[in-house]
């Protein structure tokens, strides 16, 4: 049997010179004779083929996605494309996919990389319960249309020629290059699109033009979308114990009072009708030069740009009693008690878990919240990378590259405030709560609401890399080279953010501004499908009380630079062993980081505090073909994941006063000290592939992970926290003597703690059915299964002491599966898919009396695709995402209790494409 992938010295610089064996252009030289195949993608199961010989073709475990067409890659974004991936599932944001997790671990676990270099990208939620923005090290996918795309990698074991960072894996996202094609290429792809939850017809339009001139080549891409997006639902800031907090509970038996005297029963917290709109726009740009003087130097160029804005309105109608809750009074000093109201508690039923599933109320506050924000991010990159074979034994590559990403929001809030009789009902369904406005009450009323509160916010983050690479390749013999290389990477973050809340609320309270509502600042909402309510025209109240929301971010920002220097080397075998091939891979990886942060303590005091760390990560990757269709892999190795930019910031607050505060003198920040999550990861797996179209796999992953980081008091001596001295100066301890850098602090902050195990089996089946009789024979599955299990160290108070509990990986779901089922012949073809994820972990709360937890229900995604060539250059499709309206339910604490409920809608999409 003849090595699948034989490593002749010619023959590898041919392969890097055309880019590592891209989806559409598949390169071979031997004996200095080049031979080049040039393979334009068309179709699915074209796609599918590609993907599947790269996958075999790897030395590692990777799967791989390619672009159906030119302009033309699947799904609404990156995200929606990589669910189809085995171990990949995905978050939503606006019903489209916005982060991955990767075999069960969360976002942040994952390294991402565009065209070669480390990225990262960053947008937010309008939501509290999702994060609002992302100021991780987890990249957003729904910042890019996918059409500027045509290759994802995702690489699920790690070389040592890999950079490290991916825990999870490393996902390569690859833009179209000139030498792709053969010649003179363009396309143009245009689409319209229809929600079920809002009124526009989404414009989509992508086009693509390519030439080269001998040894010349240039590419230009753009992509355009804008879509009105609508998620709506019910919502609770969770549930928290309350008493009755003056309410008058006197109707209620005096079993219900004394149970609600009790302070045991949990009451529902803003109970609230919501609306999250947006109104989003992408645009994204590339350019990809190249240059081939010879066969054996080439130079490359690749440009990239990438926007998304969100104008988004997003409206609630809400309980804003005691803690938010029903409960409760407004005052006594509101007004000096002219506008003094108590609610009343008229009726209520409880569950055996003291959850208030029933409640019947007079008189209870209310708020109608509007919100107005604008959110953006760009992203700009440019990378050059060189390709030269000095000699036939050696070939040497070199990149060089830059990437910033900017995200900036601008948010204001108008709450109207108003007093109802309603009852709040989560009997019919425990996880969409029924509010009904009792005995005349009218939400769409002008005259029952007035005004109450201004909110102002404003966020800004800053990422950015420079990166340099040099890699040398030297060919042994026939069957083994030496790899080696240098990387040197600069990573900054900046974070800033401006709030101001309850702007004039005093003086509507004093009387001092009239808080009467004007007619033409507000309208009825009805745009949720189970309540009217009146809502705000944000910008015409701001504009009325001359009110400038764009403040000067005053604040000083945190700051975390990251310098890393790495050297590798890898010894790589192909040989032949009787009839079949083995491939194996050895090497190790030497990082150093140099982390600086700096940020505000108590708001007054600018500190930078340095650290380092480094190590070594040794690889070993092997692939046994046994024969033309059977590979048996095994892989082991080290590698890491850097802390959260969050838990690396300096940023906190210091208490000097011994006699201030429960808990004397305390530091609560972050820790720029942490360790990164380290880990051993071993890997077995078999393939087997089809003749044509697909194959069957199965493996079992394991992940050791070292450095779990959780949040820890732990007393520690001044002088071992980084901070300056400066900061303690005349400070006294309490026995009135002057602190030293031996003065015992309790320092709140970020630890690395336990080790944790993780591991899981991921199985996968692709094939056609042309075994059928016609005309099933053009039938065909792709179908995938992933377990994963793993538990992380949590410390939480319990009655005031810290304890050590497990709880699963943040974004696991043990069970993951996914099945596509597709008919293409030449001329048309369809496919509908499926995507299920089990519930999974979001958040432990290490002190909160409202929740231990919180996390998503399990979901199930329907969508469908179908085009059809009227000749062979126009093309027509459909498309329809989420064909089932899917929840999507957040819960609250272990016993699962409503926090987030929404839908988005069913989105269909009309598209034409003409290639040139």
């Amino acid at each position: 049997m003849k090595a699948p992938f034989k490593k002749h010295a010619l023959a590898a610089s041919v392969i890097s010179v055309l880019g590592s064996v891209s989806g559409i252009t598949l390169a071979q030289e031997q004996a200095g004779e080049e031979i080049i195949e040039k393979i334009e993608v068309s179709g699915f199961r074209s796609s599918l083929i590609k993907a599947k010989d790269l996958k075999k073709d790897a030395l590692g475990s990777q799967d791989t996605i390619l672009a159906e067409d030119i302009a033309d890659f699947p799904s609404l974004n990156l995200a929606e494309s990589l669910q189809r991936v085995p171990g990949v599932t995905i978050t939503r944001e606006a019903g489209e996919g916005r982060q991955i997790s990767l075999r069960g671990l969360n976002a942040d676990f994952t390294q991402v990389q565009l065209n070669g270099m480390e990225a990262l990208g960053t947008s937010s939620s309008p939501m509290d319960s999702r994060g609002t923005t992302n100021n991780s090290r987890s990249f957003d996918f729904n910042i890019f249309a996918s059409e500027l795309f045509n290759q994802i990698d995702v690489k699920k074991s790690y070389s040592a020629d890999m950079d490290e960072g991916g825990i999870g894996g490393t996902v390569g996202l690859h833009t179209a290059k000139p030498f792709d094609y053969d010649g003179f290429k363009g396309a143009i792809n245009a689409q319209a699109g229809q929600n079920s939850n809002t009124d526009d017809t989404s414009p989509r339009i992508a086009a693509l033009v390519s030439n080269t001139w001998d040894t010349f080549g240039a590419l230009f891409s753009i992509a355009y979308s804008n879509r009105d997006t609508s998620e709506q639902g019910y919502n609770t800031y969770r549930w928290r114990p309350r008493d009755a907090q003056g309410s008058d509970i006197s109707a209620l038996s005096e079993d219900d009072q004394a149970a609600v005297n009790s302070g045991k029963l949990r009451f529902s917290r803003g109970s609230r009708y919501s609306l999250f709109n947006s109104d989003q726009t992408r645009i994204g740009a590339t350019v990809a030069l190249q240059y081939r003087p010879s066969t054996e130097l080439s130079f490359g160029l690749d440009a990239l740009y990438g926007k998304l804005e969100n104008d988004r309105a997003e409206f609630h109608l809400q309980s804003r009693g005691s803690s938010s809750t029903a409960l409760g009074c407004t005052g006594p000093d509101y007004d000096e008690g002219a506008r003094y109201y108590c609610s009343a508690l008229t009726n209520i039923e409880y569950n055996q878990n003291n959850e208030v599933i029933f409640s019947e109320w007079s008189n209870t506050a209310l708020h109608s919240e509007s919100r107005d924000q604008s959110a953006e991010t760009e992203i700009t990159q440019l990378v050059f990378n060189s390709d030269w074979t000095i000699s036939a034994d050696l070939a040497v590559s070199a990149l060089v590259g830059h990437m910033k990403s900017e995200y900036e929001d601008n948010s204001a809030k108008v709450y109207l405030e108003s007093f109802a009789n309603m009852t709040i009902d989560y009997r019919p369904d425990r996880f969409y709560g029924k509010n009904t406005y009792i005995d005349g009450y009218d939400p769409t009323d002008i005259n029952a609401f007035r005004y109450h509160e201004i909110d102002l916010l404003e966020n800004y983050v800053e990422n950015s890399f420079d990166v340099a690479k040099i890699d040398a390749d030297l060919f042994l013999n026939e069957d083994s080279s030496i790899k080696f290389g240098l990387s040197y990477k600069q990573f900054k973050h900046t974070d800033n953010y401006l709030q101001t809340d309850n702007l004039i609320r005093s003086a509507w309270q004093s009387g001092d501004v009239d808080d009467v509502i004007d007619a033409a600042n507000v309208y009825v909402n009805n745009s949720h499908e189970r309540q009217s309510w009146l809502s705000t025209d944000v910008n015409a109240v701001l504009s009325d009380f001359n009110i400038d929301r764009n403040g000067t971010m005053s604040r000083t920002p945190n700051n975390v630079e990251e310098e890393t220097k790495a050297a590798y080397a890898l010894y790589d075998l192909d040989m032949m062993l009787g009839e079949t091939t083995l491939r194996a891979n050895i090497g190790i990886r030497y990082y150093e980081t140099d982390i600086s942060s700096t940020g505000l303590v108590n708001d007054t005091n600018y500190v930078t505090i340095n650290s380092n760390y480094d190590g070594f990560l040794p690889s070993m990757n092997v692939a046994w073909y046994a024969n033309d269709n059977l590979v048996l892999r095994a892989s082991a190795g080290k590698n890491l994941t850097r802390p959260t930019l969050n838990n690396l910031a300096v940023g906190g607050s210091i208490n000097t006063d011994p006699l201030a505060g429960s808990s004397g003198l305390s530091i609560s920040s972050g820790n720029p000290s942490l360790q990164p999550f380290e880990t051993l990861n071993v890997e077995a797996g078999i393939e087997y592939y089809f003749d044509d179209v697909g194959y069957a796999s199965l493996s079992y992953f394991q992940k050791n992970i070292d450095n779990f980081i959780a949040t820890v008091t732990i007393p520690t001596p001044y002088g071992e926290t980084g901070y300056p001295s400066a900061l303690i100066e005349g400070a006294v301890d309490e026995n009135g003597d002057p602190q030293s850098v031996s003065t015992l602090y309790n320092v709140s902050q970020p630890q690395n703690l336990e080790d944790s195990d993780f591991n899981g089996w991921e199985a996968a089946f692709q094939r056609d059915f042309d075994f059928l009789p016609a005309p099933f024979d053009k039938l065909g599955t792709i179908a995938n299964y992933t377990y994963a299990d793993g538990e992380s160290v949590h410390n939480i108070l319990v009655d005031g002491q810290a304890v050590q509990v497990s709880r699963p990986f943040y974004g696991l779901s043990k069970n993951t599966y996914n099945l596509t089922v597709y008919y293409e012949t030449d001329s048309w073809g369809a496919r509908v898919s499926a995507a299920h994820r089990d519930e999974y972990l979001t958040q432990v709360e290490t002190s909160s009396s409202d929740q231990d937890e919180a996390g998503f229900h399990g979901t199930t995604y329907w969508d469908f695709s179908a085009f059809y060539n009227i000749n062979e250059k126009l093309k027509v499709s459909l498309e329809g995402i989420n064909l089932s309206d899917e929840r999507e339910e957040q819960y609250s604490d272990s016993d699962n209790r409503l926090y987030n409920t929404t839908l988005s809608g069913r989105t269909f999409y009309l598209g034409v494409t003409y290639s040139l």
